[in-house]
């Protein structure tokens, strides 16, 4: 029976790191070198205008950080403030459920 490459890691992943903090993948013959950062989360493509290359460069110079790490702390930046936002807005309504009769009493006075 010949052999197969697999679909999945399943039986032919080799659990063990290699040099690099690598694993080893394949059967037979197919044979690939996985890195463990590729595992971790994965780079892409951000294109972006001279407005925003022009910005990048003139943040990561100043603060001296890369440019991947400026847009990585500007969207965690903006995911913390969407939190925010979600959480005083959760607040808001309970407490117009608890004291919106006080608070309309208040205001009609």
């Amino acid at each position: 029976m010949p052999r197969r490459r697999p679909a999945v890691y399943g039986e032919a992943f080799d659990r063990r790191p290699r040099a690099g903090g690598a694993y080893r993948l394949g059967v037979g013959m197919h044979r690939a070198v996985i890195p463990l950062w590729y595992h971790c989360g994965m780079a892409f493509t951000l294109r972006t205008d001279i407005e925003l290359e022009r910005a990048l460069d003139a943040l990561a110079e100043d603060e001296g950080l890369s440019r991947q790490e400026i847009i990585r702390r500007a969207v965690l930046e903006r995911y913390e403030r969407a939190g925010h936002a979600r959480r005083v807005a959760d607040s808001t309504d309970r407490m117009i459920d608890r004291w919106g009769d006080v608070l309309d009493r208040l205001g009609s006075m």
